[in-house]
């Protein structure tokens, strides 16, 4: 598995991570705006809405444990295949909204994955790491991996 770079600097309300993919990044964006691929990296989710343009939204639904809970937001940018800027809110937490910017930079036939994730305070970043971003993260990436390299 390929190494994720994951930052999170004291006092700063964001986070950064970074992933090289030993794809092009034509696959990646088709991963993050095909709306049949994202529940084969988005562990037990569904899409349920996923309007993949600027002013478009979108909402997954994750089933773990006998529950549901959905996520949801809107796309600002859309500029394929280099950049995805869009809102990212879970149901059930209002006002907890991240501005999440994936950008990926193709570098002789592999991609590198920038995703910067910026909140709206400190505390809601820290609120993330604790219930295990980093880890979630790395998961994901290594689920997006596996897709990824089969298209």
């Amino acid at each position: 598995m390929a190494t994720i770079a994951f930052t999170a600097e004291p006092g700063k309300p964001e986070v950064l991570i970074t992933r090289m993919f030993e794809v092009p990044r034509t696959s990646l964006f088709r991963a993050y705006t095909d709306p049949l691929l994202i529940p084969q990296w988005w562990t037990n989710t569904t899409v349920d809405k996923m309007d993949v343009r600027p002013g478009g939204v979108w909402r997954y639904v994750t089933h773990a444990g006998g529950q549901e809970s959905g996520v949801y937001g809107v796309y600002h940018e859309i500029t394929a295949p280099a950049r995805l800027v869009y809102t990212f809110e879970a149901e059930g937490m209002p006002g907890h909204v991240q501005l999440i910017t994936v950008t990926l930079e193709e570098r002789n036939g592999k991609t590198l994955l920038t995703q910067q994730s910026v909140f709206q305070s400190v505390q809601d970043r820290d609120t993330m790491a604790q219930y295990g971003m980093e880890t979630g993260a790395k998961a994901g990436f290594d689920r997006l991996e596996a897709v990824v390299t089969k298209l």
